[in-house]
């Protein structure tokens, strides 16, 4: 949405494909919107749930896992393109912008042509592999010798041969659209894209300088939507005089919200303020929170770039989305990470010491309490976190992305449309 935007004041038009849980909020921006049509909504939503269920069990062992993906990344792949198709004859786009949740453009649209395919990272870091990185999904540090790379390549090297299978299905789907193999893994290949766009900063992704020239790190490309009614009177009666600590699970948590509830046990007691958001998908949550002591505050949503300047402290699963608005507002972190991208992005939260981590399937109050009080109380994780501020407001973010589009299209960019009248160039 704010690479979206930075293209919308250019003068370009923007389109979305994606599901239509989403649809009220782009085409409330004011943007064309594209629903699935083959690809069924409800069968990515179903394996999310397995992946990212907000437990403490971590992700599903690969023998779970392998099926969850190729049911939803890989079989999709024909009906994507089916309903992109479609797409394509009515909105005939410039370029496309996907993300790895659709692996439909990068491995069919971008070897296919004619329109070429950028891809808008929704992780903190590629994933593809090299030597400045360790093996994604393990919240593993980076290698720093020769040993621990060639440890970090062969763990790498397992999990790729693990998903052998998912690699000789899209092969077989490629052959389908007259495309050769890859003979490699999906990561590997988004190395080949022209422009694979990173909305974070270097220096929270163990300040890799392995990667091919079509990654470029851009900065914050965070869009925060308009604040509900009634949220900043909300925020208002809740005391200012002791610390805010914010605390919140993932955007796709649905299982018991045991951080949600540790959190409250743990702080009950503290001279701090606890802001505690459930997710709206999560109706269930405050029931199961239980009764709540007088300094915990609990509701569905709150816009980030509202709450957090005010606060102390983050207590987090460790969701992309969540770090980085909380490293802008130089906000230290408390990280209990779950699964899928959690575990990498605690470590770059940690590596940079602007917060701690604690693994979630042995955190316990005392831990949790612990650890809020360290950020609270050690001076060098705001420090640390302000500095990651200051980096992420010096990086060019949705701007650039901007540019790198407009410089994959290889044309100007037009004229500033006055009001909503939109020109011609197409995102």
């Amino acid at each position: 949405m704010a690479i979206a935007a930075a293209l919308r004041e250019r003068g370009h038009e923007v389109a979305f494909y994606s599901g239509d849980a989403v649809r009220e909020t782009i085409e409330r921006e004011g943007y064309a919107f594209f629903g699935f049509d083959r690809v069924d909504q409800e069968r990515a939503f179903a394996a999310m749930r397995v992946v990212d269920d907000g437990t403490t069990k971590g992700r599903p062992g690969r023998g779970r896992l392998l099926p969850i993906l190729r049911d939803w990344m890989v079989e999709t792949i024909p009906d994507q393109i089916a309903d992109l198709d479609d797409v394509l004859a009515r909105f005939a786009p410039d370029v496309i912008a996907t993300d790895l949740s659709l692996w439909g453009p990068i491995m069919v649209l971008h070897d296919r042509g004619p329109v070429p395919v950028a891809l808008s990272s929704t992780f903190m870091g590629p994933l593809i592999p090299g030597p400045d990185a360790p093996a994604f999904g393990f919240g593993l540090p980076a290698p720093t010798t020769a040993r621990s790379r060639l440890a970090a390549r062969a763990i790498t090297a397992a999990i790729e041969a693990g998903g052998a299978p998912l690699r000789r299905r899209v092969d077989e789907i490629r052959a389908g659209f007259g495309l050769p193999a890859v003979k490699e893994s999906v990561n590997r290949y988004t190395a080949r894209l022209p422009l694979y766009l990173v909305g974070n900063i270097r220096e929270l992704d163990y300040d890799r300088h392995d990667l091919p020239e079509s990654v470029h790190y851009v900065g914050n490309c965070l869009w925060f939507p308009p604040e509900a009614a009634g949220a900043a009177a909300w925020l208002d009666a809740i005391p200012a005089e002791r610390p805010w600590v914010h605390v919140t699970e993932s955007t796709l948590a649905y299982g018991d919200p045991f951080l949600l509830r540790m959190a409250a046990e743990a702080l009950a007691d503290e001279p701090v303020e606890v802001i505690v958001t459930t997710g709206r998908q999560r109706d269930s949550v405050v029931q199961a929170l239980g009764a709540l002591p007088p300094n915990v505050h609990v509701t569905d949503w709150l816009n980030h770039g509202d709450l957090l300047p005010r606060c102390a402290a983050v207590v987090t699963v460790g969701g992309k989305a969540t770090i980085l608005s909380a490293m802008e507002a130089g906000v230290p972190l408390v990280l209990v990470p779950t699964t899928w991208d959690k575990p990498d992005n605690a470590r770059r939260v940690t590596r940079v010491g602007a917060g701690v981590r604690i693994p979630a399937r042995r955190c316990t109050a005392p831990d949790l309490r612990a650890a809020v009080r360290q950020v609270l109380d050690d001076p060098r994780h705001r420090a640390a976190a302000r500095d990651m501020a200051a980096r992420l407001a010096a990086a060019p973010g949705p701007a650039a992305a901007a540019d790198l589009l407009e410089a994959l299209v290889g044309a100007p960019a037009p004229a500033p449309a006055p009001g909503p009248v939109l020109q011609e160039g197409h995102a």
